[in-house]
């Protein structure tokens, strides 16, 4: 296992904060981020969080909780397989208690029970497991979902409530050793909370709603949230209201009976995780440091202190490489040749992340995470809010296309942003977009397909055994996709007689160990390249042999190992590709006559080119 190697930040976090959990005091602050760490910050004055403590996992990590009855103990949960338990003296260094077995899989959330003894983990691999946390021993299965387990939250009772993609709700009492009571909805399920008496199960929903339900999983109430997914939930102290983390980037606050009394937008906000203690709330954020606000009144208190610069989304136009990155500025590198370090200038954008970017005639076009899409040529124009994430934008026949979170394909106008149509194009997320030089686009998405096709007709190409993170073309003659069921598909496309699109030869590349995020198709139509990107932080590459028939299951070769996941590529031409990963790094990969395989020609870290274009564009002004 590749250990994450980010740079690290002089205060705060390098990379967005995944998850947030203040203790019952509300004096001390836990927050969780993809570059691998804990930090412990001290918050008994929420105006001026200081930072205590730095904790280490080997990968990102997924969730943090404390223990109940003994409050110095801090239970951290990763995606390196293992559950650390903390000890955090009010004075002193933090201490390691123990590490609890490697799972078979990522660890997403973890729980205590209310002894302070025992601990619950929840796993990708959909077990919820049960572990003495201080002797390291296993003692049960709690539960198990058909997909990955997502949370899980301990009522002050003892009961175990877990969720999951699979649309399970399940609530256990371990003690007792009965059967769970259940409750199944149609979509995916990522959040929910008891209330502090234990009365009240909040349940988050992907379409935007949370349901209130009984220790028996009987309904109680449906609030409507927002119009993209609700992801996680946290009381009050008093039971009296709730705050919401949706995927509009927004917190929404609700008393107990459904009345909706704030909503706090703020581009940074990454609400995928809230916490709540004493009057106070924190928020996840894409930036350095969490979010603190007052529960009663949603007033900021502390915001994040600096943005990251992890890129998430590149395009390319006439030589010119165009970086979206989380902070939602646009890195823009007019010399990719690897012949020198290229001349590099800034567009600011947004405060949130750029989830994609599409460039023509040096006119930027960028989707958010809050459901917007910007325009930039010299000036800004911001589209109306999509109703969702913004996880893919491409060019088709004279307008824009963006593919949301709900599985929907929006038109805009390439000039003011208006919605021109929607479509229902896929059972999930779209999460890539690629356009066809004749006409039309291929797309990826979470409902495990790829397909291709125009705005109004799609035609699925092939099918994964889990969700498609990516797809990529070379020109309209070979399509690629990366999935999270470990392999590549390549495919041979011909057009009929009639324009349509279809697969004359397929083959299915074997990756690595772990998801495969990135893809991207270089060299020769006859003799092709795969490059894809995996979050086990390895560039791989495949040279494709058309004649291998179906049964030639081929693995890639390493090409290079990053220092965090992968995250995107493009196209600057038939035989070259840049290559970004988390860890800020940029590589440019070529294929030229002379070599058998695809090599890396020239590499950059992203903070290094932000920081140059910085002090160009201050003494310019």
């Amino acid at each position: 296992m590749h250990v994450i190697n980010l740079p690290r930040a002089t205060s705060g976090h390098s990379a967005p904060l995944t998850h947030v959990a203040l203790r019952d005091d509300a004096s001390r602050l836990a927050t969780c981020s993809y570059d691998g760490t804990v930090i412990v910050w001290d918050v008994s004055d929420p105006a001026h969080p200081a930072q205590t403590a730095t904790l280490k996992h080997r990968r990102l990590v997924n969730a943090s909780a404390w223990n109940p009855a003994a409050p110095q103990l801090l239970a951290t949960a990763s995606a390196d397989k293992t559950v650390s338990v903390w000890r955090l003296p009010e004075e002193g260094s933090p201490s390691l208690v123990n590490v609890l077995a490697r799972h078979t899989d990522d660890i997403n959330s973890v729980a205590w029970m209310p002894d302070g003894e025992r601990i619950i983990c929840v796993s990708e691999d959909g077990r919820a497991t049960m572990w003495d946390a201080i002797a390291g021993r296993f003692l049960s299965e709690v539960g198990s979902h058909e997909a990955h387990c997502m949370m899980v939250s301990v009522s002050r009772e003892g009961l175990v409530a877990t969720v999951g993609e699979d649309g399970l709700v399940a609530v256990a009492d371990p003690d007792l050793g009965t059967a769970p009571s259940v409750r199944r909805y149609e979509s995916s399920i990522e959040g929910c909370a008891w209330s502090g008496d234990g009365e009240v199960l909040a349940v988050a929903r992907d379409d935007g709603a949370v349901d209130l339900l009984t220790k028996k999983l009987d309904h109680l109430r449906t609030v409507e949230v927002s119009t993209s997914a609700a992801r996680c939930v946290a009381w009050s102290q008093d039971n009296e209201q709730f705050v919401v983390g949706a995927y509009d980037g927004s917190l929404h606050f609700f008393t107990a009976g459904g009345e909706r009394l704030h909503r706090v937008d703020d581009a940074r906000f990454w609400p995928r995780s809230v916490a709540a203690a004493g009057g106070l709330v924190a928020a996840g954020s894409f930036w350095s440091s969490p979010h603190l606000l007052d529960f009663a009144s949603a007033a900021e208190i502390a915001g994040p202190m600096r943005p990251t610069h992890g890129p998430n989304a590149m395009a390319a136009d006439g030589g010119v490489l165009y970086v979206g990155c989380d902070s939602g500025t646009v890195l823009v590198l007019s010399t990719t040749d690897g012949s020198s370090r290229p001349q590099a200038r800034l567009i600011e954008l947004t405060e949130g992340p750029i989830l994609s970017l599409a460039v023509r005639d040096g006119v930027v076009y960028a989707s958010t995470y809050s459901g917007h899409v910007v325009r930039h040529d010299g000036t800004v124009r911001v589209s109306e809010q999509l109703g969702a994430p913004l996880p893919s934008l491409c060019f088709d026949d004279g307008t824009l296309v963006a593919g949301t979170y709900n599985g929907e394909l929006v038109s805009l106008d390439l000039d003011d942003l208006t919605v021109l149509a929607r479509s229902e194009a896929h059972g999930g997320s779209v999460k890539s977009l690629t356009p066809l030089p004749g006409r039309g686009f291929l797309s990826a998405a979470t409902d495990r397909t790829t397909a291709v096709g125009s705005f109004t007709e799609r035609t699925i190409l092939w099918e994964h055994g889990n969700l498609v993170n990516a797809v990529a073309g070379l020109g309209e003659e070979v399509a690629a996709s990366a999935s999270r069921d470990h392999t590549v598909k390549v495919g041979r496309l011909s057009r009929t007689s009639a324009g349509e699109v279809q697969v004359a030869q397929l083959q299915t590349l074997m990756g690595p160990d772990e998801s495969v995020k990135c893809v991207a198709v270089l060299g020769s139509a006859e003799s092709p390249f795969v490059l894809a990107g995996s979050y086990d932080f390895g560039l791989y590459v495949w040279p494709v042999r058309w004649e291998d028939d179906a049964s030639s299951l081929t693995s890639g070769r390493l090409l290079d190992a990053f220092g965090q996941g992968l995250s995107c590529m493009a196209q600057l031409d038939r035989n070259t590709v840049a290559v970004a990963g988390w860890d800020g790094r940029i590589s440019i990969v070529a294929h030229t006559g002379d070599d058998e395989l695809p090599r890396i020609r020239a590499s950059w870290n992203v903070q290094d080119l932000v920081s140059a274009a910085q002090t160009t564009q201050g003494e310019d002004k």
